[in-house]
């Protein structure tokens, strides 16, 4: 449902001097969603941190969830903002009825400066061997086999920050740099979100790479990071669902959640050709067993689990062998 921004009054150039620090504690499965709903409603940085333990002050910290924290500028708009989280919060309360409901806090941040000095806190990051994420502001020399992605914090999920996204990366990387057997790799990538993965398998040399997402303001985030990091060439963007594509790929990578995963199991691996590889990720522990009961079979042998903290990843191989 599209949130609408009431409309601006005052002096649009009068600078915002405080900053509001919003902390939302919230179970894993709900935190992709979260990310995007503060990016929607005008959040500037949030970023994800995983919670290992209780809030020395009581605050109720769930033992398998996280927390995200975001920055909102205290200006008109500030109490429409925080009403619209409310709502929200309250909305996934109810659609997801077996979770803890998700909280939140605020914290007032005091800086003029604060517009642009929450940039600090996002560093160049590696997140596996050769790939390294920075924000477009900062810089980094490459050494070695070393790649650069430009994704910046906010945007839709995606941003190598999240241990699933981490990991769908070093499972990418490792296919791609050591299966010497495909020579042109076509790659899918279901859910693409900032683009983020299908960037890196361009980077990683891939021929061909498809990137699809049913949402269309990351479609439009997704198509912005493929030309800001010069791979348009290799990478397409489309507004598509998977049910729609017929071509066959030589791997497919969905970062999602495992009840998407397994919504969308037919096609994935109606799209996978022999020999090829399938990567899940987005899978919280209790969710395993689900994901194994339909993705582990003669033909889609495991070749390896990644594992960090509660979340998984999978690798799989169509060995050939469709009944």
């Amino acid at each position: 449902m599209a949130r609408i921004m009431p409309e601006q009054k005052g002096n649009a150039e009068e600078k915002t001097e405080d900053w509001i620090k919003i902390e939302l504690f919230a179970p894993a499965e709900m935190i992709d969603a979260l990310s995007n709903f503060m990016t929607e409603i005008g959040s500037q940085g949030a970023y994800q941190e995983s919670l290992e333990s209780q809030s020395p002050n009581g605050f109720p910290d769930p033992s398998t969830g996280e927390t995200l924290k975001a920055f909102l500028p205290v200006d008109v708009h500030l109490e429409w903002r925080i009403a619209s989280l409310q709502t929200y919060l309250d909305s996934l309360g109810e659609i997801f009825p077996e979770l803890e409901r998700p909280t939140f806090r605020t914290e007032t941040i005091r800086d003029p400066d604060w517009g642009m000095a929450w940039k600090k806190y996002f560093n160049p990051l590696r997140v596996s061997r050769n790939i390294v994420i920075k924000p477009t502001w900062e810089r980094f020399t490459p050494t070695g086999r070393d790649i650069v992605i430009e994704i910046d914090p906010g945007m839709a999920f995606g941003t190598g920050q999240h241990p699933s996204t981490r990991m769908c990366l070093e499972a990418i990387e490792e296919i791609l740099l050591n299966d010497r057997s495909i020579e042109k790799w076509h790659v899918l990538d279901v859910g693409t979100g900032t683009g983020i993965l299908g960037i890196a398998c361009a980077k990683l040399d891939a021929k061909r790479v498809l990137c699809v997402d049913i949402d269309k303001k990351a479609v439009d985030i997704a198509h912005e990071n493929i030309l800001i990091n010069q791979v348009e060439d290799r990478v397409e963007i489309l507004d598509r669902d998977v049910a729609t594509l017929a071509e066959p790929f030589h791997m497919i990578v969905a970062n999602l959640t495992a009840k998407i995963l397994i919504r969308l199991r037919h096609h994935l691996f109606r799209l996978l050709g022999d020999g090829g590889y399938l990567v899940i990720s987005g899978i919280v522990e209790q969710n395993k067993p689900d994901i194994e009961t339909h993705f582990l079979s003669d033909e889609f042998s495991l070749r390896r689990l990644i594992t960090e903290k509660e979340w998984s990843c999978y690798v799989l191989k169509n060995e050939g062998r469709r009944l």
